[in-house]
């Protein structure tokens, strides 16, 4: 059991090493070589996980989209409500996925850029952003169906908007450009989540 959980930890310790490479130096930059000798074994173990560098990279893809997406499923309604409960039902959510991309920064930078990767990382980073939308778009059609949103929403341009505003914010929140005199990184995941959720339904009012 305990060979088991060590096999473990040390394929969790390649993913997490070969995430901050691809991010930091770009996926064609990275060598084998330097995701090893920073976790500190041999090729012959990253090897016996996984079979290639890509194979590393459509992993960390993989999981992060898995994760991501369960966050945004428990923004699907089970029942109507009212417009406030819908704000902050909406905070709690992006609350949700700001905290984990603050502590998954290079994942994110991955799906963001795709990582300098080849055509097969780039078009895992791309479908992960599109179910992304797609969750989003799922959540909004169950409050049209709840009477919440109209049925005259257009949901493509919708989902395609929120999911825009998602990446900018998460963007200049921990990677910026940001104005010198901005203070967005400093925000805490909630309360970037609570100017979120203000600005996605009431806009530049921001009630």
């Amino acid at each position: 059991m305990s060979g088991s959980s060590g096999a473990q930890d040390t394929k969790e310790l390649l993913l997490k090493i070969a995430a901050e490479y691809f991010a930091r130096h770009g996926y064609r930059q990275t060598k084998i070589s330097d995701i090893v000798k920073q976790a500190g074994v041999s090729q012959g173990t990253f090897y016996w996980h996984f079979k290639s560098k890509e194979a590393v990279a459509l992993e960390i893809i993989q999981a992060g989209k898995e994760q991501l997406l369960a966050v945004i499923q428990q923004g699907y309604r089970k029942q109507e409500g009212t417009v406030p409960d819908m704000v902050q039902a909406s905070a709690k959510l992006l609350e949700g996925i700001f905290r984990f991309s603050r502590e998954n920064p290079y994942l994110m930078e991955i799906l963001f850029t795709g990582g300098g990767g080849d055509d097969a990382i780039r078009q895992a980073a791309y479908e992960t952003r599109i179910a992304m939308e797609d969750a989003f778009r799922r959540n909004m059609s169950r409050a049209i169906e709840l009477g919440m949103l109209p049925e005259s929403m257009d949901l493509d341009a919708r989902s395609a908007l929120l999911m825009s505003l998602i990446e900018g914010v998460i963007s200049r929140w921990l990677f910026g450009p940001i104005h010198p005199q901005s203070t967005i990184q400093d925000k805490t995941p909630e309360a970037l989540a609570q100017e979120t959720a203000r600005f996605e339904f009431f806009g530049l009012l921001g009630m």
